[in-house]
C-alpha cells in the first residue's frame, strides 16, 4: 500500500494512470497525450509498474501499457473504511465538530471579563448502584481517577479529599500520552466547600489559563438520592469570574463533563446486580 500511494501521489503519474484507466496505450502515446518527454514518461511507468499498478507487454517495437483495476479497488475500499471510521455515529470526529460548533459561538460571545458570569449548567443520571458506592466515586482520589476527564483523556495529576476546606487539583493528559511526552491538556486547581456523606458534595475549581491564571471559577455540586434502582445523580455547575479567556474552557463543559459522567455510570454498571439483590433481600 506504502508503494502505491508513493507511486500515486506524483501529479505526472497520476495523469498516465487517468489516461490508462481509458484503455490500454503505448509509450509514445502515453508522452505525448501528458505533454511529456519520452524517457520521463517511461522512468514515471516502471515506477507505477513496480507499485503493481500498471502492468505491460512488447508488442512489435512497441511496449503497451494497461491499469491494473485490483489494487485501485484496493485502495479505495481501504480509504472508504478510514473515511467510515471518522464518521461513525457517536466516534471522537463528531464530539470534535460539535465542540468546534461550540468555541466559535463562545469565542464571539467572550466580550470582556464576566461575561459568563452565572450561567450554568446541570446533569442528570440515573445510576446503577447504591448511594454510598456512588458517594465512594466521587469522593476517593482512586475511584474519580478513573472517569473525571472527558473521552480520550486520563487523569494525570489528582488531589482530593472529601472535608470541607480541602485543597483540590485535577490535571489531566491525553489519554495515549502514557510517556508525558505532549503538553497538559488541561489543570484545575480549588477547595472542597460542603460534604454530606450520601447525600451532597459540593467544591469551587478554577481551570487554569496557559499563563497560570484561572479561566474562571466553577461551583459545582453534587445531589444523590436514592432510587429502587440505585440513586439518582443531579449535578449544577455554575460560573463566576469568568475571563475572556475562559471561552475555550467553556466551550466544552456541556460536552466534556457529560461524557465524564457517562464514564461514572458505566464504571458503576458492573455493580447493577449488587444493588437488584440487595433490593429485593
Amino acid at each position: 500500500m506504502d508503494a502505491l500511494l508513493s507511486a500515486l501521489a506524483d501529479p505526472a503519474r497520476w495523469r498516465l494512470v487517468s489516461l490508462l484507466a481509458e484503455r490500454p496505450r503505448s509509450v509514445g502515446v502515453l508522452a505525448r497525450l501528458a505533454e511529456a518527454r519520452q524517457p520521463q514518461t517511461t522512468k514515471h511507468l516502471q515506477t507505477l509498474e513496480r507499485a503493481g499498478v500498471v502492468t505491460s507487454q512488447r508488442t512489435g517495437q512497441r511496449r503497451i501499457y494497461a491499469l491494473q483495476s485490483a489494487p485501485l479497488r484496493d485502495l479505495a475500499a481501504a480509504l472508504g473504511r478510514l473515511a467510515d471510521t471518522a464518521d461513525r455515529a457517536g466516534g471522537s470526529r463528531e464530539t470534535y465538530d460539535r465542540y468546534g460548533l461550540s468555541l466559535r459561538s463562545e469565542r464571539l460571545a467572550a466580550k470582556g471579563a464576566g461575561w459568563a458570569d452565572s450561567r450554568s449548567f446541570r446533569f442528570h443520571r440515573s445510576l446503577s448502584a447504591r448511594p454510598e458506592l456512588v458517594w465512594s466515586h466521587l469522593t476517593e482520589a482512586s475511584l474519580l481517577a478513573k472517569w473525571w476527564t472527558p473521552d480520550d483523556l486520563r487523569v494525570s495529576e489528582l488531589v482530593f479529599e472529601a472535608r470541607p476546606g480541602a485543597r483540590i487539583v485535577h490535571e489531566y493528559r491525553d489519554v495515549e500520552d502514557s510517556g508525558d511526552a505532549d503538553a497538559v491538556a488541561g489543570r484545575a486547581e480549588g477547595v472542597v466547600d460542603d460534604v454530606r456523606p450520601g447525600e451532597h458534595l459540593s467544591y469551587r475549581l478554577a481551570p487554569l489559563l496557559p499563563d497560570g491564571g484561572p479561566a474562571f471559577t466553577a461551583h459545582v455540586g453534587h445531589d444523590l438520592r436514592p432510587t429502587g434502582s440505585g440513586t439518582d445523580l443531579d449535578v449544577h455547575f455554575r460560573i463566576s469570574d469568568s475571563t475572556v479567556g475562559s471561552a475555550d474552557f467553556i466551550a466544552g463543559i456541556e460536552i466534556g463533563f457529560g461524557q465524564s459522567l457517562d464514564k461514572l455510570a458505566a464504571a458503576l454498571a458492573p455493580h447493577a446486580r449488587d444493588t437488584g439483590k440487595r433490593s429485593t433481600a
